[in-house]
């Protein structure tokens, strides 16, 4: 496999190959923190579904957040499972191509998404009397239906360029999954166009979103500090803050991965990061939105409770 002219047929992670003492403990660890995942994102899920008081925009739009997080996590925490548990943390060639192709589009239909919500809570705060006249049905599936054509069309671009080139060196990748900048580091040909690629990708799904994001904000901000109720003020807070949070970890992480030199940083610093955007943070998600929020915590407390009689 390590022959120059051999033709990679798998590859190999190193992720937690620096680790092999705390296998076990890491097993134990990220199988519980993918059950949470599981659970919290399929309450919110559900909630948002059965509850007829969470039939607005934000919860639908809230609802496939959380299916994006448990699609997302389902992509690589199952087979990072799984390698944990073999001596040799392997996947094939194209198992590798599967993967990158649905990693991407999860996490650039999230980017979109996120950027989607918070359109929704500018119109909602800046514009509440024509709220339910622009953020009809029909508006809201359109939207999330541009989120996940986007997500797939631009998922399968860039895995058919990226596995298209020629793999005959090394097949040892740096990563516990098949990420975008590991894979390409093994290629064999020139991945400058793959380059321009990922440049012009990381602006249009991380940068661009994010400027939107933050220019939403601003003005939800001035809106609500023109606020004459205290109490008015601080429910426009309370529909915004859990929102701002998760973009602030999902884009923050995106931006420290994407956005940093090819070759910079370490393999644990790697690691860490990407930890931080596929596990930790759709770990709390379902958190934030559900202790942040009075009407989810009534549903699910509703929830719960039918279920228990």
């Amino acid at each position: 496999m390590e022959g120059n002219l051999s033709t990679v047929t798998e590859f190999i992670f190193l992720g937690f190959s620096d680790l092999q003492h705390l296998q076990f403990f890491l097993l134990i660890l990220v199988l519980l923190i993918y059950l949470i995942i599981l659970i919290g994102n399929s309450l919110i899920v559900a909630v948002t579904v059965t509850d007829l008081m969470l039939q607005s925009p934000m919860y639908f739009f809230l609802r496939n957040l959380s299916v994006l997080e448990i699609c997302y996590t389902s992509v690589i925490i199952p087979k990072t499972l799984s390698n944990l548990l073999s001596e040799r943390q392997t996947i094939s060639f194209l198992g590798c191509a599967t993967q990158m192709y649905f990693f991407l589009l999860f996490g650039n239909s999230e980017c979109c998404l996120l950027t989607v919500m918070s359109y929704d809570r500018y119109v909602a705060i800046c514009n509440p009397m024509h709220y339910s006249l622009i953020m009809t049905r029909k508006v809201t599936i359109r939207l999330a239906s541009v989120v996940w054509i986007a997500g797939n069309v631009v998922a399968f671009e860039q895995t058919v360029t990226i596995f298209m080139l020629s793999f005959h060196g090394s097949n040892k990748i740096e990563h516990f999954f098949c990420d975008v900048i590991p894979v390409l580091k093994l290629a064999s040909t020139d991945t400058s166009l793959n380059d321009i690629i990922n440049t012009v990708l990381t602006i249009v799904f991380i940068i661009f979103p994010f400027v939107l994001i933050i220019t939403s904000y601003i003005c939800i901000l001035s809106t609500i500090l023109k606020m004459r109720s205290a109490e008015g003020r601080h429910k426009a807070f309370s529909t915004c803050s859990s929102h701002l949070i998760t973009v602030t970890l999902f884009f923050g992480s995106g931006f420290i991965t994407y956005m940093r030199p090819g070759s910079s940083g370490s393999v644990d610093t790697n690691r860490a990061i990407s930890l931080l955007y596929t596990v930790i943070t759709p770990m709390f998600n379902p958190i934030i939105f559900s202790l942040r929020n009075k009407e989810v915590k009534e549903a699910l407390r509703k929830l719960l409770g039918s279920s228990r009689t």
